[in-house]
C-alpha cells in the first residue's frame, strides 16, 4: 500500500466571507479570542439568579458557561497548537485550521443562544450584566479571526476497505502524520513514532472515560437551555476533533484494540447508572438503551441487506406482548408465570416465527413496494392488538388497556424491582434493567459483528449493492433476505421482552408507525440512517441521540417533528453518510474522495 499525499502550503492571503485580514493576525485573534472567551466565562452574565444555571456568581462558572468555557478553550488549544508548539502537535494531526474554525463557530453559537435565552426569559438584553457583553464580543473577534484562515487542507489517498485492520492503521496513521507536517510546517512527511502497547490502551481508556462523562451530563441535564447548549457545543465539537485527525487516529487504535475497546466501551456503558444517585436519568439511560439496541437490529435489514423496513417497530412490540403473557401479568389469559430468562427467549422466537412468516410473502418484492407491504404489517399488527379486547376478538391483549401488572424480573434470585449496594453505590430498579438491558446489548452486538463478517454476511452486502449481480453470481437472495429478515426480528423481540418489564405496561400505541415520542418505525429508520447504515457505533449513537432529544425538548410540543425533519434534511445534506459513517457508503455518497486503490486492483 502506498500513500499518495498532495499538499498546499499555507499562505497570508485573504481571508474568507469578505474579511480581509493577513493570515497571522486572524491567527492570533483566533487563539487570543478564545481565551479571552474563557477568562469572561468567570465574570456575571445575568444579575439575577431567576435565569436557570445562576449565572451572576464571579469566579465560578456556572450552567451555560462552562460549555461556553470547553470551547473559547478548544478554540484556544487548536490556535496555540497551529503555531507548531511540540507539546500540543498531537492535538491536531490533520491541521488545525478547520478545527479552529468549527470550535469558533461553535462557541459564538453557543453565547449567541445564551444571550438570547437570558433576554427571552427575563425580559430583554438589559439583563445582561457586563460580562455577557464582554463574551459575545470575545467570541466574536475569536470566530472572525478564525474565518481568515485561508488554509486547505492537503489530499489524501482513502484507505483500502477490503485491507487488513493493520494495513488500514498503517495506512490512516500515515495519512495524519503526513497531513500533520504539512500544515505545521510546510515540510517533507515523516512516518509516525508508534506508541506502545499499553500507552495505547490508556489512550483508549482515557477516551472512552471521556465519553462516559460527556453522555453522562448531557442526560443528566437539568433543564432545556442546558441541553440545547450541549447540542451545539458537542456537536460543533466532535466536528472540530474529526476535521483535525483525532477521531481517525482514536478509530486507528479502536481498530487494532478491538476486543480491548468493545470491552471499554461496555466498562464505561456499566458505570453510567453508578454516577446516578436516583432513577430518574437511570429511567432514560435504560430506555435509549432498548431504542439503540432495536436500530442495531433494524441496522441488519436496513443497512447489511439494504431492505427497507417500515414496520420494523412491530417486532419489539410482539416480543414484548409475548414476554408479558407468560410473565405472571393478572391481565394474562395463560394464568402463566415463567422465569425470566424463558420469557425472552419466547419473546425473541415469536418475533423470529413473525419475521418469517411476514417476510415470506413479500421478500420477493423490491424498493418500494416492500416498504409499503411493511407498513401495512406494522398497522396490522397494532390494529390487531387493539381489537384482541373480547369485544372485537378474542380476548387476549386486553385491546387499548394493553397487559399491564408486568412483574419485576427476578433471575437467579436477584430481583431487579429492589435497590441493591453494589461497590458502596445504591443501585435502583432501573439501574438494574439498565445493567441487564445492557448485557442485551451485547449479545446483540456480538451478533451483528459476527454476521457481518461471515460469509451470509457478504452476502447480505451483496444483495445490497445489487441484487441481481449477486444472484447471478449464485446467491439465493429469497433465502439469504428472509435470514436477515428474521434475525433482525429476532433482535427486536430481545428488546422487546425487557421492555415489558421495564415499562410494566404493554400497549398497542406503543407501536406506532411515526409520532413524536419514540420507539416507532419513523425513528428507528432515522435512526440507522443518522448514525450511519452498516456499521456498529452508528445505530447506537443516532438511537441515543434520538431518543434523547425528544425527551429533553417537550418543551417543543407538536412542533418536535417539524423540527425533527427540517433537521434530518440538513443532515443529509451535510453529511449523508451519516454521523459514523461506512467507508463503501462514503465513498458512493461523495463523489470528491478519490476510490481506493482496491477498485483498480479489481479492475485488473
Amino acid at each position: 500500500m502506498t500513500t499518495t499525499t498532495h499538499t498546499t502550503p499555507q499562505t497570508a492571503a485573504t481571508g474568507r466571507a469578505g474579511i480581509s485580514l493577513p493570515e497571522k493576525t486572524g491567527r492570533i485573534l483566533a487563539t487570543a479570542g478564545g481565551a479571552l472567551t474563557v477568562i469572561s466565562c468567570f465574570l456575571a452574565w445575568t444579575w439575577t439568579s431567576a435565569f436557570p444555571g445562576d449565572l451572576t456568581v464571579y469566579g465560578y462558572p456556572g450552567g451555560l458557561q462552562w460549555l461556553v468555557l470547553v470551547g473559547g478553550a478548544l478554540t484556544a488549544l487548536f490556535g496555540l497548537s497551529s503555531y507548531g508548539i511540540k507539546g500540543l502537535r498531537w492535538i491536531a494531526p490533520a491541521g488545525t485550521d478547520a478545527a479552529i474554525k468549527l470550535c469558533a463557530l461553535g462557541t459564538l453559537l453557543t453565547v449567541a443562544y445564551t444571550a438570547w435565552a437570558i433576554s427571552n426569559t427575563l425580559g430583554g438584553l438589559v439583563n445582561l450584566e457586563p460580562g455577557g457583553f464582554v463574551v459575545i464580543v470575545t467570541s466574536l473577534v475569536a470566530y472572525l479571526g478564525a474565518r481568515s484562515l485561508p488554509f486547505e487542507r492537503p489530499v489524501t489517498e482513502p484507505a483500502d476497505p477490503d485491507d487488513s485492520w493493520w494495513d488500514q492503521t498503517k495506512h490512516n496513521i500515515g495519512n495524519s502524520w503526513a497531513v500533520t507536517k504539512a500544515a505545521h510546517a510546510g515540510g517533507t512527511p515523516s512516518p509516525a513514532r508508534a506508541l506502545p502497547a499499553y500507552a495505547e490502551i490508556l489512550v483508549i481508556t482515557a477516551v472512552l472515560a471521556v465519553a462516559l462523562g460527556v453522555f453522562t451530563y448531557g442526560v443528566t441535564t437539568p433543564y432545556q437551555e442546558l441541553f440545547i447548549g450541549f447540542l451545539i457545543t458537542a456537536g460543533f465539537g466532535f466536528a472540530a476533533l474529526n476535521k483535525a485527525g483525532l477521531v481517525a487516529r482514536f478509530t486507528a487504535l479502536t481498530t487494532k484494540h478491538r476486543n480491548v475497546a468493545l470491552v471499554g466501551a461496555f466498562v464505561a456503558a456499566a458505570a453510567f447508572p453508578l454516577t446516578q444517585t436516583d432513577d430518574q436519568y437511570a429511567t432514560l439511560g435504560v430506555n435509549i438503551l432498548i431504542f439503540a439496541t432495536v436500530a442495531l437490529g433494524l441496522n441488519i435489514v436496513v443497512g447489511l441487506t439494504g431492505l427497507l423496513d417500515l414496520g420494523y417497530v412491530a417486532f419489539l412490540g410482539v416480543g414484548a406482548y409475548t414476554a408479558a403473557l407468560v410473565s405472571g401479568s393478572p391481565n394474562s389469559p395463560f394464568g402463566v408465570h415463567l422465569p425470566f430468562w424463558a420469557a425472552i427467549l419466547l419473546g425473541a422466537l415469536a418475533s423470529m416465527v413473525f419475521g418469517v412468516l411476514i417476510g415470506a410473502p413479500t421478500l420477493r418484492l423490491r424498493g418500494d413496494y416492500l416498504a409499503i407491504v411493511t407498513l401495512g404489517f406494522g398497522e396490522i399488527f397494532r390494529i390487531s392488538m387493539n381489537n384482541l379486547d373480547g369485544v372485537s376478538g378474542p380476548d387476549l391483549t386486553n385491546g387499548p388497556n394493553g397487559v399491564a401488572g408486568v412483574p419485576n424480573v427476578n433471575l437467579f434470585g436477584f430481583d431487579f424491582g429492589a435497590t441493591h449496594t453494589i461497590a458502596g453505590f445504591a443501585v435502583g430498579r432501573f439501574a438494574n434493567y439498565f445493567l441487564l438491558m445492557l448485557l442485551v446489548t451485547l449479545i446483540v452486538i456480538m451478533v451483528f459483528r459476527r454476521s457481518a463478517e461471515s460469509r451470509i454476511g457478504r452476502a447480505w452486502v451483496a444483495i445490497r449493492e445489487d441484487e441481481t449481480a449477486a444472484e447471478a453470481m449464485g446467491i439465493n437472495g429469497f433465502r439469504v433476505k428472509l435470514i436477515a429478515f428474521a434475525l433482525g426480528a429476532t433482535l427486536a423481540g430481545l428488546a422487546g421482552a425487557v421492555q415489558a418489564h421495564v415499562n410494566y405496561t404493554v400497549t398497542p400505541d406503543q407501536y406506532v408507525f411515526a409520532n413524536a415520542v419514540p420507539p416507532n418505525s419513523a425513528f428507528l429508520l432515522a435512526a440507522v440512517v443518522l448514525g450511519g447504515m452498516g456499521t456498529i457505533s452508528g445505530p447506537l449513537v443516532g438511537g441515543a441521540l434520538l431518543f434523547m432529544i425528544p425527551n429533553k425538548l417537550q418543551f417543543l410540543g407538536e412542533y418536535q417533528l417539524l423540527v425533527f425533519g427540517i433537521a434530518l434534511v440538513i443532515l443529509m445534506r451535510l453529511r449523508p453518510e451519516g454521523l459514523i459513517p461506512n467507508r463503501r457508503n462514503q465513498l458512493e455518497l461523495h463523489k470528491d474522495l478519490e476510490a481506493p486503490a482496491v477498485l483498480s486492483k479489481a479492475g485488473a
